[in-house]
């Protein structure tokens, strides 16, 4: 599994997600192990390394030229345990040449700025790094690296909803959303009239006799729904484009994010959907039609065969309101 590290500058802003994400905290020349609650210090590494006892020690190594990449590859081969290593001038060769000659004699964990970096460092070589030092102060870049370094990690708990009613209602502007990737049975978006609940919209996975399967595609609803933009924010689906990203979910949860290929909105016949769960009544707008279906705890089912007691997948945001998309906790607000 790879490794998240982190360094910044203002660590107690990010607490919460970093004790949930990260493995190890960078500061000064200190690495704090949470995991084992051990401090280590990191070393610097210098020329003169052949008189120094490296073994078992974590170094941070700057890679500027061949001299400086032979030291890094000796102080593996003399037995460091971790090589924090930062490239000065050209990124992508000195880290092909380091992973080459040292993957598996010390872990390897590359310093990076954002969650692009990071996924370059864990790409190449096919090999990657064994993890990635963030240097971040910002929730946002941070769980964009997490979605990359360990993405098995970011799962949203969901809720089992009981259907109560659904009414078709007049024409509207409804939304697809076609990506740049292809979904699975049990996977979409989470789409709701209300922030503090979001319904799972399954995308046209299924074939059936009149309309091709579209997997890349989630029919995801009137634009005024809201939907996840990230795990922390919700967008109206009126707001995407191409090249944005939007969050897929599936039914336990699991999230992985794709980019906006297309938006299609187009005047369609509307269906209003209610459900409740946890005495908290719950509510989609979506197209009425067969093609558009709500994942179920074991499979799917289309809008229009939805009848009162039926059980849906859909996630429960936390308490409060919203502010441009951003959760306000504290904040009254009534959703009807």
């Amino acid at each position: 599994m790879k490794e998240l590290w982190i360094e910044n500058g203002k660590k107690e802003e990010l607490s919460t997600l970093v004790n949930q994400y990260c493995d190890v905290i960078v500061e000064g020349g200190k690495a704090s192990f949470l995991a084992t609650k051990q401090t280590r210090n990191v070393f610097s590494l210098s020329t003169g390394l052949e008189k120094t006892d490296v073994k078992g020690k974590v170094l941070r190594s700057c890679i500027s030229d061949k001299e400086t990449e032979n030291l890094t590859v000796k102080a593996a081969e003399l037995g460091a345990s971790y090589l924090i290593i930062s490239c000065a001038n050209w990124r992508v060769i000195p880290l092909e040449n380091i992973i080459a000659k040292i993957k598996g004699k010390s872990k390897l964990i590359a310093e990076v700025v954002s969650a692009e970096e990071a996924k370059v460092a864990l790409e190449t070589l096919e090999l990657g790094t064994d993890g990635v030092l963030l240097k971040t102060s910002d929730s946002e870049e941070l769980l964009k690296t997490v979605a990359i370094v360990k993405p098995e990690a970011l799962k949203l708990e969901m809720a089992t909803a009981k259907i109560v009613a659904t009414k078709p209602i007049s024409n509207g502007s409804r939304v697809c959303v076609d990506t740049c990737d292809m979904m699975t049975q049990g996977e979409g978006m989470l789409v709701g009239s209300q922030s503090a609940g979001l319904f799972l919209v399954e995308a046209e996975v299924n074939e059936n006799p009149y309309v091709a399967s579209r997997p890349f595609r989630v029919n995801a609803g009137s634009v005024s729904m809201y939907t996840l933009g990230s795990l922390q924010t919700t967008r109206y689906l009126s707001e995407f484009k191409a090249g944005d990203e939007v969050i897929l979910v599936n039914r336990e949860g699991k999230t992985r994010k794709a980019n906006v290929g297309r938006i299609k909105i187009e005047i369609r016949p509307l269906i209003l959907v209610e459900a409740q769960v946890n005495n908290k009544l719950i509510k989609t707008i979506l197209q009425n039609a067969e093609t558009i279906r709500v994942v179920t705890p074991k499979a799917s089912k289309p809008v229009t065969e939805l009848k009162v007691g039926d059980e849906v997948i859909v996630h429960l945001a936390a308490k409060g309101g919203r502010h441009f998309g951003v959760s306000v906790p504290d904040e009254t607000v009534i959703e009807k």
